[in-house]
């Protein structure tokens, strides 16, 4: 006897009171219905129910069991929803090279809200502040900050990238306040390791201004310039997706925010179209719809 299915019938034929409306309910013929109230109860060991013509009527054995088998069936039912998967559910590995800094300030969250919505996706998050060989490294997809890309590989822009100047007010308690530019060159300025090591590039009136700059303090990564920046060791030319809450909070102060930083774009890049997984063709499409208005380049 399936003890699940005999339960069900118990609470059905109460529910509708008689067995007839449950038959039709469930599918099933009047004797299957008779069959599974009796091989119930005499697994339980007692009578659940008076049968008349007239009507169906619980004993009190029967009043203590109707409530046990209805939370059987709903933890059953619960623990059902939690293993199953729909047929045409998205499932797969899928490996993910970032840069640290946007990985902290925007990818992870958004993998999360992803895997979420496919719990049978599996990411492998790789944070790494350079570019990757996607073949030899077994990338499915690159996240990439950068005014161009490999043409050897498919680009998807996601979204504008922009930069902010940044200081700390401890940092401009001591030294006075940029009011253009041109300032900046009086100013220990924290560059990376690897681009504007010697000049910022600015839009400014509609003009191209570069402005020749020098500190004493540069990075390879992105977050310990921010780190060191809020600590007030100079000004920093810092993306706004991972500076906006500190300047919204006041612990960086934007400066000359009339000159707008070169604008770089949010690449996902990947290395074929032919035969892309199901799982990646989805996260691509999470993302391009996740970052098409990102919140980081509002006002500030």
């Amino acid at each position: 006897m399936d003890r699940l299915v005999a339960m069900r019938v118990f609470v059905t034929v109460v529910d509708l009171g008689s067995q007839s409306a449950a038959a039709d309910y469930l599918e099933m013929s009047r004797p299957v219905i008779s069959r599974y109230l009796a091989e119930l109860e005499e697994w339980v060991g007692v009578r659940l129910m008076h049968r008349t013509t007239r009507k169906l009527s619980l004993t009190a054995a029967g009043n203590e069991t109707l409530p046990r088998c209805r939370q059987l069936l709903e933890l059953s039912a619960d623990m059902q929803a939690a293993v199953k998967m729909p047929e045409d559910a998205l499932r797969g590995d899928l490996r993910i090279s970032v840069s640290t800094s946007f990985g902290h300030a925007q990818m992870a969250d958004a993998v999360s809200d992803f895997v979420k919505r496919h719990p049978a996706v599996n990411i492998d998050l790789q944070a790494l502040d350079r570019t990757v060989n996607l073949i030899d490294e077994r990338i499915d997809l690159a996240i990439r900050v950068s005014k161009e890309v490999d043409p050897n590989l498919i680009a998807r822009p996601l979204a504008v990238c922009g930069s902010s100047i940044c200081a700390s007010p401890a940092y401009l308690r001591e030294h006075p306040t940029p009011q253009r530019v041109q300032d900046l060159s009086q100013h220990n300025c924290l560059t990376h390791s690897y681009f504007g090591r010697t000049q910022w590039h600015f839009e400014q009136d509609g003009k191209e201004v570069a402005v020749p700059i020098h500190g004493n303090i540069s990075a390879n990564e992105t977050t310990t310039l921010m780190r060191a920046t809020m600590a007030g060791a100079g000004v920093a030319m810092l993306p706004t997706f991972l500076v906006r809450p500190f300047l919204l909070s006041g612990e960086l102060i934007r400066l000359v925010p009339d000159a707008r930083p070169r604008e770089l774009t949010l690449y996902a890049v990947y290395a074929s179209r032919k035969h892309m997984p199901a799982p990646l063709r989805s996260l691509l499409d999470f993302l391009v719809e996740r970052f098409k208005d990102p919140q980081w380049e509002h006002t500030l």
